[in-house]
């Protein structure tokens, strides 16, 4: 409100009949002024009654004490609203350092992204061959792609690192296995489990092109750009396919054979469709991985011994840290994606998941000696690593930040390789029949 010397009256008048009207308590040097108060409040309002604009009310007081000021040349004053944090609703507190906003930076537009304005006066005279060589390239064209850049987009097709770790494990089951080391088994194998990834991971991303083009980490897969048409990755997918499992089944046995299907089933018909509608895909996924160490003990063995099945525990339980620590740094991504992991919807249980799993490694390296698969100093010399994974996923379920997940998913990467090694060099030695023969008459012989 504004404030005249007419609010400085603080007289009270009064009629008293005895003596006429008297003032009461009034100063009389505000007696003199009351005509110019008179004045220069009629003034003040026919200002405000010209300039409404500019009036200062009590809201407006209340509105600029919550509000940045911003002074400009003339006598109003301007509100500015407060900057709007630029960081996301899922990285609100993974963005936090020594309690202070990391705010991105402004991108600013390059210089060579700036496209001129065009000249009419140049179009009208551009020559007529510039002028439909200009119009053409303005048209849609189908991306062309050389034979020589196919190798390149199989490999980006068939996920060639995943397919790599997958033939891996599968070799490390094979030569777990309490058998000889047969080689043209082992290729076959290898040759079989490697087509039939191929296969699984192809028919996958044919299946996620629309949802593949709204995420960052996959907008560039061959289906999503064009270079190859849907039915050319699903004829690829069958080429690799079928000589897979014809190999796995006739060139080493049924069972291997059997799941290798059930690799491609639970992969391409189970997990991929459960990304979008459940969390319990991690846990689809996590067996999907867990078969081909269990597919190498079978191709040497021909049977489902409990080896194999600890084998296959080793993969199902690493996958979680492993999982879980690379999709918590992806979690916008998969959001828009619209894919349903455990880091999306339940962040909590993602942390627990990831803690939970990696102990229980400690607990499955034990199994080792107690099925007769490795000798006693597995679990010893394997418990370092384990306890080492182990504290990084404690570190990551208590913090739960990008750096902690990072960390969690770099050792995860090294965990695994470590691991099976060690279980091949305390791979415990099998007596053959030969030897078992031998070994009465060489006892008898030293008696």
């Amino acid at each position: 409100m504004f404030k005249t010397p007419c609010s400085r009256l603080t007289g009270v008048w009064k009629y008293i009949p005895r003596d006429g009207l008297v003032g009461v308590s009034v100063q009389p040097k505000l007696i003199a002024n009351a005509f110019r108060c008179h004045l220069s409040a009629r003034s003040l309002i026919q200002l405000c009654r010209k300039n409404q604009a500019e009036w200062i009310t009590f809201q407006h007081l209340c509105f600029l004490k919550r509000q940045y000021v911003k002074s400009s040349n003339d006598l109003c004053q301007r509100a500015r609203p407060k900057q709007e944090r630029v960081t996301s609703v899922l990285a609100e507190q993974d963005d936090l350092v020594d309690g202070q906003v990391q705010q991105i930076p402004a991108v600013k537009p390059e210089s060579s992204t700036v496209v001129a304005p065009c000249d009419p006066q140049d179009i009208q005279n551009e020559p007529e061959a510039a002028r439909a060589a200009r119009l053409e390239a303005r048209q849609w064209k189908e991306l062309r792609v050389e034979y020589s850049d196919l190798p390149g987009i199989y490999a980006r097709l068939s996920k060639l690192k995943l397919t790599a770790l997958v033939v891996t494990t599968a070799a490390a089951g094979f030569a777990m296995a309490p058998v000889a080391f047969d080689p043209v088994t082992f290729m076959m194998a290898s040759v079989g489990t490697g087509l039939s990834s191929c296969t699984a991971n192809s028919i996958n991303q044919y299946f996620e092109v629309p949802f593949d083009s709204n995420m960052n980490r996959t907008k560039n897969r061959p289906l999503v750009r064009g270079q190859i048409s849907p039915l050319h990755a699903v004829s690829f997918a069958l080429a690799c396919g079928i000589p897979g499992l014809t190999l796995l089944t006739l060139g080493v046995n049924p069972l291997t054979g059997f799941l290798g299907a059930l690799t491609i089933f639970l992969y391409t018909c189970c997990y991929t469709p459960l990304k979008r509608l459940s969390i319990t895909n991690t846990w689809v996924g996590a067996v999907v991985g867990a078969i081909p160490p269990v597919m190498g003990w079978t191709a040497a063995t021909g049977s489902l011994d409990p080896g194999a099945l600890l084998l296959g525990g080793f993969l199902f339980s690493w996958q979680f840290p492993h999982f879980n620590a690379l999709s918590w740094n992806l979690r916008e991504d998969y959001s828009r994606g619209g894919y349903r992991m455990m880091s999306v919807t339940h962040p909590a249980l993602c942390k627990r998941v990831a803690l939970r799993h990696s102990v229980g490694l400690i607990g499955l390296s034990a199994l080792g000696p107690a099925l007769d698969v490795t000798t006693w100093t597995f679990p010893l010399v394997s418990l370092p690593i384990n306890l080492y994974i182990s504290y990084l996923a404690f570190r990551f379920y208590r913090h739960g930040d990008r750096q902690n997940a990072r960390k969690l998913f770099f050792c995860s990467l090294w965990h695994l390789p470590m691991l099976l090694l060690l279980a091949l060099t305390c791979k415990k030695r099998r007596v053959t029949q030969d030897e078992a023969a031998v070994a009465p008459s060489m006892a008898s012989l030293a008696l």
